[in-house]
């Protein structure tokens, strides 16, 4: 009897993940493709680009070399990098680029904290100049219209806050292509709630926003207790204010290109670090969907231990599985379709079954307990 009532349970939240699936396929084509003209544009809007960086020595340079290779103007182009009790040459490497106008900013914290990322842009953003905050990661690259894009976005529209686009690249493994393909989807699921004005997630590695809306809004202030969480606890501060000057830039030129986790265990506590930030969601509702598909994820689980006591229960797994696979594919399409990785579908039925197992793993593990992360145990 409960066998069955947990195969009926399974049709029920598949159907609701369906319905949540085409929600979110609707937000993306909501958005428009945005293209800026080849046209040297006027730009009038001074940029700072953030930067935190912790034992990033083979990375930071190149990270560097494309920012200041950027089709921008120099005179408005500043470029900070906060380093971040760096172990190795960090901070040397930095300091080779201060000719071309890089600005070193060193964190001296005698105290341990829980969110160095978080005071690292907090330093960063007292010490600006510019009016819109560009903040990526250390280990990033970009095109040279990077900044043209977002910033010309910016003038455009007149926004408080822009998410920017966010692809893996260079995968030597089946296990970084599974990564790539999951992170599409994460990518794909921010982008849709901004197309159907209900922003709930972005990406810290391509996300800009005024300093004027960083000061007016505190800052990190009542986030900053979490390692995690200066992009996505950040939007949902912009989102209670402004909530119709919010966009995501859908464009090729402002994609941010990252490389995929090498070892499952720094992808763990990488997804241990996200998962974490749910605790302090204001939006119940954002909360409720993360709850509910954490439950479908059991529900299918349980299916299939239940396949032991009632025969049909398998069955129910096996076609719950098969429809929610069909229906991440057409949400995929378009998404991958962007990001020039649509041979990369091709893993979906292995990432669809492994992702019901890693989902209930990191749901239950990213809301409690510790993890290490740049070296440090944080929570």
């Amino acid at each position: 009897m409960v066998a069955e009532i947990i195969s009926v349970l399974t049709v029920l939240f598949t159907v609701i993940y369906v319905l949540v699936i085409l929600y979110l396929i609707h937000g993306w084509r909501q958005i428009p493709r945005f293209r800026v003209s080849q046209e040297a544009p006027s730009f009038q809007t001074k940029v700072s680009v953030l930067i935190a960086a912790r034992n990033e020595e083979k990375n930071i340079g190149v990270t560097l070399t494309d920012i200041i290779n950027q089709n921008f103007p120099k005179d408005l182009l500043e470029i900070i990098v906060v380093d971040d009790h760096s172990t190795d040459r960090t901070a040397d490497v930095i300091r080779s680029f201060a000719e071309q106008g890089v600005i070193l900013i060193q964190l001296d914290e005698s105290e341990p904290l829980n969110s160095y990322k978080k005071k690292a842009i907090t330093e960063a953003i007292n010490y600006a100049n510019g009016e819109l905050m560009v903040a990526t990661d250390a280990d990033c690259r970009m095109g040279p219209d990077w900044l043209k894009s977002i910033v010309t976005m910016y003038e455009e529209k007149e926004l408080k806050l822009i998410s920017g686009p966010v692809v893996y690249d260079h995968e030597k493994s089946l296990f970084e292509r599974l990564q790539t393909l999951e992170f599409l989807y994460l990518i794909g699921l921010g982008a849709a709630g901004i197309g159907n004005g209900r922003s709930s997630t972005c990406n810290g590695a391509n996300l800009a926003y005024s300093k004027d809306v960083f000061l007016e809004l505190g800052g990190f202030q009542g986030i900053d207790d979490l390692a995690s969480g200066d992009d996505e606890l950040f939007l949902h501060k912009v989102v209670s204010k402004y909530p119709k000057q919010i966009a995501f830039c859908k464009s090729r030129e402002a994609i941010v290109h990252t490389d995929a986790k090498h070892t499952i265990g720094s992808f763990i506590s990488q997804r241990k670090r996200w998962a974490s930030k749910s605790t302090k969601y204001q939006n119940k509702s954002l909360v409720m969907l993360g709850v509910g598909i954490w439950i479908f994820n059991v529900l299918l689980v349980a299916n299939i231990i239940g396949a032991i006591f009632f025969k049909g229960a398998l069955m129910v797994a096996i076609y719950c599985i098969f429809t929610k696979m069909v229906a991440e594919y057409f949400f995929l399409v378009p998404i991958s379709r962007f990001a020039k990785r649509t041979n990369y579908l091709l893993y979906l039925p292995l990432l669809s079954i492994v992702h019901v197992f890693y989902l209930i793993y990191i749901g239950l593990a990213g809301n409690s307990g510790t993890y290490q992360w740049k070296g440090r145990e944080v929570r």
